[in-house]
């Protein structure tokens, strides 16, 4: 079983690879720096060969007994290695310097005299041996010239020693300065951290310091604000949402529990408990609808409900709707009136569709006053398909028109309970066009009362209506 330790910290990591990445850099500039070396000397010593060829074909001369030395004779510490051989292969002059320091098989390099530098490993150190062709005083010989690499591996020595010494200074400087670095580049993230820990339910108002908005943990924290204030923002519609919900579900109950205790004060007949009852029923009832729309709304933000997908005849819904509320209407003396051009039928969930035209359509009967006027208009809009409820009612200040799709939330609260609204009618609405991929507003109205739009995208169906006109007036 391997034992794999990894550190903790970033800061430890960051700097830990921060030394890798040095080793591997300085191992390549140390590599680069001693082949460079060893390269620019090695070609160094064999051009002072070269030249010892040269010194020596130039500068030696035959004596008249037949014998050979340099026109100046130099000390024997300033002679080069040097030999002369004849082409049957007999020496006829070497120096000191090349007595002193024999290379092995010397003679049988001569009788190659191809110009060649050869290395001799045989001596230590190692020798570079140059012969070549020549002629001295119009005789032709072999001369030899040799040097030692002593000089280059002392050098070479010297500079790995060097590089050795060296590498763990810079390595150790560079986890040092790597861990400084990797410190100052991670302390916004300790201070975000910080701040992070603090941050409760009640404490959601608190953000993260920014630094540098411009550079990645800035951004990274500008993100987590956002974060943050849509978190705010949900916490605060949850509050408000229980605490309506709340309020709304205590409403029928206390009712039911009133009612309920006067009906048990003192005996009664069998109307009086009927009536008793029937109150009692009627507060059922509107509980139930509550948590019918709760529960529905509470589908809806967990995405459990699922569209049944179908043409949908838009024209034909609407008459449906404004048929199935015209009751509501005849109470009121309103009039429900439908108009519709030539649309394309429509594509999504008809069910869900028809409960947000139910919804506008209550609501205009509920806010308008007795003989009021319910319009639903359906027309083409380029590609898509409008659906404009309107009605007569007293319509919505301009300061309350962003809250009207808010859940719990009433324009006249004392009038809604009167009417039995809940509150939820709009927020279901809205949520039921956007599941089907459009979009509830609500538009400014010509003269008194509210217009809802429903706006729905163009869909694959292109199959037109007659032109038609239903109006049900009560």
């Amino acid at each position: 079983m391997r034992l794999k330790i990894q550190p903790r910290s970033v800061r430890v990591r960051l700097t830990l690879w921060y030394i890798v990445v040095m080793l591997a850099v300085l191992g390549v500039y140390a590599g680069a720096v001693y082949s460079f070396v060893h390269d620019n000397s090695s070609q160094l010593l064999d051009e002072r060969l070269h030249d010892d060829f040269d010194w020596a074909s130039d500068m030696l001369a035959q004596r008249p007994d037949g014998s050979i030395a340099p026109y100046d004779e130099t000390g024997e510490g300033d002679s080069p290695w040097l030999q002369v051989w004849s082409l049957d292969g007999h020496l006829l002059y070497d120096t000191p310097e090349a007595r002193r320091n024999p290379v092995p098989a010397s003679d049988q390099l001569a009788a190659k005299a191809d110009e060649q530098i050869i290395t001799v490993p045989g001596v230590s150190p190692p020798y570079r041996v140059m012969s070549g062709g020549a002629r001295i005083s119009g005789t032709p010989v072999v001369v030899q010239v040799a040097r030692s690499e002593g000089s280059i591996i002392q050098d070479q020595h010297r500079l790995v020693y060097l590089l050795l010494l060296g590498l763990p200074v810079a390595v150790a400087a560079a986890g040092i300065g790597g861990y400084a670095l990797a410190r100052r580049a991670l302390a916004p993230v300790d201070r975000m951290a910080e701040r992070a820990r603090s941050i409760n339910a009640e404490r959601l108002n608190d953000r993260l310091p920014v630094d540098n908005p411009d550079d990645e943990l800035g951004r990274l924290a500008t993100v987590f604000n956002d974060t943050l204030t849509r978190l705010e923002l949900s916490f605060g519609q949850m509050r408000r949402f229980t605490a309506d919900a709340s309020h709304e579900l205590r409403t029928p109950l206390t009712a039911i529990r009133s009612v309920g205790e006067v009906g048990l004060r003192a005996r009664r007949d069998e109307a009086a408990y009927r009536e008793i009852i029937g109150s009692m029923l009627e507060e059922v009832d509107r509980l139930a609808l509550l948590v019918d729309r709760l529960l529905m709304l509470s589908r809806a933000d967990t995405g459990q409900e699922r569209l049944s997908i179908e043409a949908v005849d838009i024209p034909e819904l609407a008459e449906e709707v404004a048929e199935q509320l015209g009751v509501l209407a005849e109470e009121k003396n309103q009039s429900i009136r439908v108009r519709f051009d030539m649309v394309p039928r429509w594509i999504g969930d008809r069910v869900v569709l028809r409960q947000a035209l139910l919804n506008l359509v209550d609501n205009a009967i509920k806010y308008s006053p007795p003989g009021g006027k319910i319009e639903v208009l359906v027309a083409q809009a380029g590609q898509g398909t409008l659906i404009d409820v309107s009605d007569t009612g007293p319509g919505i200040p301009t300061e309350l028109r962003s809250r009207v799709f808010d859940r719990f939330y009433r324009v006249d609260k004392a009038r809604s309970r009167d009417n039995g609204g809940t509150g939820l009618g709009l927020a279901i609405a809205k949520w039921a066009v956007e599941v089907n991929g459009g979009q509830l507003t609500l538009e400014p109205a010509t003269g008194i009362g509210s217009r809802f739009r429903i706006t729905l995208p163009p869909t694959a169906i292109a199959t037109t209506q007659p032109q038609l006109q239903a109006v049900t007036t009560h």
